[in-house]
């Protein structure tokens, strides 16, 4: 299941149902991110794309930081873009700044 749609507003326990709790059947890639951050914008269609390869094998997921500052605070979010992959209920990879494509799906690899 591909979820492109996931841009806040998001509750914690929206959070917690669609990328805590599904990263314990699949890997969850969050894109953390805000509309004014030019890097954000960039990546925006690299993390488009990957939804859509990724499909049944990993959930995309994004989170506006200026909507969901909690989430922000909780993950230690410093600098946008950060992707982090959730496995297992537990951040395990991290990428900060604009990644390539290619970088993006090793972490995925790395993290299933």
């Amino acid at each position: 299941m591909v979820r492109k749609d996931i841009e806040v507003p998001y509750d914690t326990d929206d959070f917690q149902t669609d990328v805590i709790e599904r990263s314990r059947s699949i890997p969850v890639l969050v894109d953390f991110w805000a509309e004014w951050c030019g890097p954000c914008k960039m990546l925006g269609p690299v993390i488009e794309d990957l939804a859509d390869e990724q499909e049944g094998q990993a959930v995309i997921a994004k989170v506006n930081v200026d909507e969901a500052q909690e989430l922000a605070v909780r993950y230690e979010i410093r600098s946008i873009p950060t992707l982090i992959v959730f496995v297992d209920g537990q951040p395990v990879e991290r990428l900060q700044g604009v990644q390539t494509k290619a970088d993006i799906e090793q972490a995925l690899l790395a993290a299933a």
